[in-house]
């Protein structure tokens, strides 16, 4: 099943704009993220790979969310922590795994294991180096990005939605050898199963 795909902004022909210092603010469907003002939704853009993929596997199970209702669902559990100078430490997987198994979702976080064999129909939340977005480059680092893995193709290569993507061709159902995807994958992330 390929779940529906959202990047982390609301318009995802964008992506790469605000990724060069285009200001979120004027992504001109910020009022779809349910921010309640343009101001939190430019404040929190980039924080929010994680509440997109969280957001494609509630959809893929026709549950629909806006970005912010989830992320303000997750951010009370210790899912963000908004530090004293504005900095916004998050996602933080507990709070989002508890969020999950308060509506009967038996998630779990994965820490230190390679990508963890999906049956149809589960997802994983997979913290990878943003560079994946070009598989060609090696990255400086494993993690710091999150994307919504969902399964295999017939080749054995990973297939996975990037929040982040730029064009059509990295955001939607990306596909990655094995080996590729584990010069990204920081062999952590969150498993939600069926």
């Amino acid at each position: 099943m390929i779940p529906p795909y959202f990047a982390q902004w609301e318009s995802p022909d964008l992506v790469g704009e605000f990724l060069e210092g285009r200001d979120a603010a004027t992504d001109p469907r910020w009022a779809d993220s349910g921010a309640v003002d343009v101001a939190e939704y430019a404040r929190w853009a980039e924080h929010l790979c994680g509440m997109a993929c969280l957001r494609m596997a509630m959809a893929a199970r026709g549950r629909r969310h806006t970005i912010h209702d989830l992320r303000r669902g997750v951010q009370p559990l210790g899912g963000y922590v908004e530090e004293p100078d504005g900095f916004i430490r998050g996602l933080i997987y507990a709070g989002a795994v508890r969020w999950l198994n308060d509506r009967g979702i038996a998630a779990r976080i994965v820490l230190d294991e390679p990508m963890p064999r999906l049956a149809p129909g589960e997802f994983y939340i997979a913290s990878v180096h943003a560079g994946i977005r070009t598989p060609e480059v090696e990255p400086p680092r494993r993690g710091g990005h999150l994307v919504l893995v969902f399964g295999t193709d017939e080749a054995g290569r990973w297939r996975f939605h990037n929040p982040s993507g730029i064009g059509a061709a990295q955001q939607r159902d990306v596909r990655l050898s094995p080996e590729t995807f584990s010069r990204f994958h920081a062999d952590r992330g969150i498993l939600i199963p069926l």
